[in-house]
């Protein structure tokens, strides 16, 4: 596409472009928002097409004249003659890329970039001055509790019960237990000391008071396990306090080296349950169990399909005899590990010596399990569902599930406002007494174009425009945010049946749509050297990768080393379903040649 000249000429006079918003009609200003719309829709499409930035570059300063029309502030102002200087240049510059910012990457440009870009415009989450931690933002936090509300009511059902553990976890504690220490010794926070001091010299400001070091210093909590089943000593003493199942909402810390907003930073929010009992099969059970609880939610709430399975045991947790997972594909074909169920066996148990008294009064070794899912799924969801115009939420997670934008009347029509008033008041007890989450934006000082766009942009399935019009027609007008393009129409005493209606449907094509595109991105029975040039030059910014593997495969950490070496994909998982059913049997190997044992699902993984 070649770029559309812009000169002097084509530029709005100074007079227009810096006259008042006061001195502006309602037909100009709706004329100037219907051009701004315009040309963002017109940059997005070029970003799409892969336009090079030097030929969006008057697009976008055309955008910022028509931007400087409706608000003067959002101008830089005029100079004088001559070459412009290194400050005004800088500014310049700063207010393209602001510009810019306010778009986000299309995901066939850049996937990785389009993914922060939802986080940062969608409000979800932000920067922090803490290295690898991020802030995470109130839209962003409000999912997370939706999440949080769904899942406690779960682990609750599953027999557990909330409780708190400390932040700070004995160095010792770690030590105990061999494996465990080894799998987050390279990620684990430090504290050594429990005071600062002034720094004599004066050069350094405060430090760390040298007579205040600990004898044993202690970890910011990677995990748990090792305090809890430190507790589990004092608190089981026989059969009868078995099981013992426990689950704590909390913070972790691991420290990372390359972060990815939800979907790895040094500090995270997650759930983490840990459970003991009499017997191996028990535990075992337990285990499986909560792992089909992390499944129906994911469907359920979330609409992301997830493949169950066990992990190879090169992946499992450290400590734990089986790691069963849930893996999630997203929209550029990589896997997205979406929560985690451990067998511990006797580990812990042994290490930190919790025994119990069986019927017959004999002392007998603990079993274990422990389980959990993260503030990594608000990454899934937005992977899963999400477009290049915002954020798209399923409506059972939607913190926001209806917004409804008044539209005033004339400011002396006080029959059509108390007329309005009574219709939204009306609506919007119809809709929550029929259990919807409904938000009413009358801002006065946010134009509605404005309003439809910041709330499309959040995801929020459905936004319902009602007017004075509309009042006076006993009707209002729907507009889901994805599945159907064109508004309806729909009487008022219809409003909350069609709006649950609607919302159970988006909800269902969402589940669908992700369903559809997991199936088609499993490939099937491929050679070792198709699935290794398919993915050795797959990177997280492609979209539409080559997606996922399920292939034979002979059990060998030294094999599965190379593989990762060599196409950097990993074993995602041996699903349960295609090796219960033993689709494995009289199979050779993909990679070696041997008779395989597992059905591996590969693939490339956030």
């Amino acid at each position: 596409m070649s770029a559309t000249p812009f000169t002097a000429l084509s530029r709005p006079s100074l007079m227009t472009r810096y006259m008042s918003t006061a001195s502006l009609t309602d037909e100009q200003r709706v004329e100037l928002e219907s051009k701004i719309k315009d040309k963002g829709e017109e940059i997005r499409s070029m970003k799409e097409k892969g336009v090079a930035k030097d030929e969006l570059a008057p697009h976008v300063a055309e955008l910022l004249d028509l931007k400087g029309q409706l608000d003067p502030s959002s101008a830089a102002t005029p100079t004088n003659k001559g070459e412009p200087t290194k400050k005004q240049t800088q500014k310049k510059q700063a207010v393209v890329e602001d510009a810019e910012s306010d778009y986000i990457t299309s995901r066939a440009e850049n996937y990785s970039k389009w993914y922060n870009d939802i986080i940062r415009v969608c409000d979800l989450a932000d920067n922090s001055p803490v290295r690898g931690c991020m802030v995470i933002k109130p839209w962003g936090m409000s999912i997370w509790d939706q999440i949080r509300n769904d899942l406690d009511a779960r682990i609750k059902e599953h027999g557990a019960e909330n409780a708190y553990f400390p932040l700070l976890i004995p160095k010792s504690f770690l030590s105990k237990e061999a494996e465990h220490v080894d799998g987050f010794a390279k990620e684990c926070a430090v504290v050594t000391h429990h005071r600062l001091t002034v720094d004599p010299s004066g050069e350094g400001g405060l430090i760390a008071d040298p007579e205040a070091e600990l004898e044993d210093p202690l970890i910011i909590r990677p995990t748990s396990e090792t305090m809890i089943w430190n507790m589990f000593k004092k608190w089981i003493v026989s059969h009868r306090d078995l099981p013992l199942k426990m689950n704590q909402w909390a913070n972790v810390m691991r420290w990372e080296m390359r972060t990815r907003p939800f979907l790895r930073t040094s500090e995270f929010l997650w759930q983490e349950g840990h459970t003991a009992h009499a017997t191996s099969e028990g535990a075992l059970e337990d285990s499986k169990l909560m792992l089909d609880q992390y499944a129906e939610m994911c469907q359920n709430l979330l609409a992301i399909p997830v493949i169950k399975g066990a992990k190879s045991p090169s992946e499992r947790f450290a400590g734990a005899e089986e790691t069963f997972t849930i893996e999630a594909l997203m929209q550029n074909g990589w896997a997205l590990q979406s929560g985690t169920s451990h067998f511990l066996g006797q580990s812990f148990g042994k290490a930190f010596d919790v025994t119990f008294q069986d019927a017959e009064g004999k002392q007998q070794d603990v079993w274990g399990t422990s389980w959990g899912v993260s503030t990594r799924l608000i990454g899934a969801l937005i992977m899963t569902h999400s477009d290049d115009a915002g954020l798209v939420l399923p409506p059972r997670v939607a913190p926001v599930q209806v917004v409804v934008v008044p539209i005033p009347p004339k400011k002396n029509d006080e029959e059509g406002k108390v007329a309005l008033n009574n219709a939204l008041d009306k609506m919007v007890a119809n809709l929550k007494s029929a259990g919807l989450k409904v938000k009413v934006d009358d801002r006065d000082y946010v134009r509605n174009g404005a309003k439809y766009f910041e709330w499309e942009r959040k995801g929020v399935p459905l936004r319902i425009e009602l007017g004075p019009r509309d009042v006076k027609g006993g009707v209002c007008v729907f507009k889901y945010r994805v599945g159907k393009e064109e508004k309806e129409t729909v009487a008022l005493d219809e409003v909350s049946v069609m709006a649950v209606k609607g919302l159970d449907e988006l909800q269902e094509n969402l589940l669908e749509s992700a369903k559809e595109r997991l199936a088609a991105n499993i490939n099937m029975m491929a050679t070792y050297d198709q699935m290794k040039e398919a993915l050795e030059k797959d990177e997280a910014s492609e979209y539409n990768g080559p997606g996922l593997y399920l292939v034979p495969w002979k059990c060998n950490a030294e094999n599965e080393d190379k593989i990762k070496e060599e196409c950097k994909a990993t074993i995602r998982c041996y699903p349960t379903d295609v090796n219960e059913a033993g689709m494995a049997e009289g199979k050779k190997c993909f990679y070696s040649g041997e008779d395989a044992t597992h059905m591996a699902l590969f693939g490339r993984a956030f």
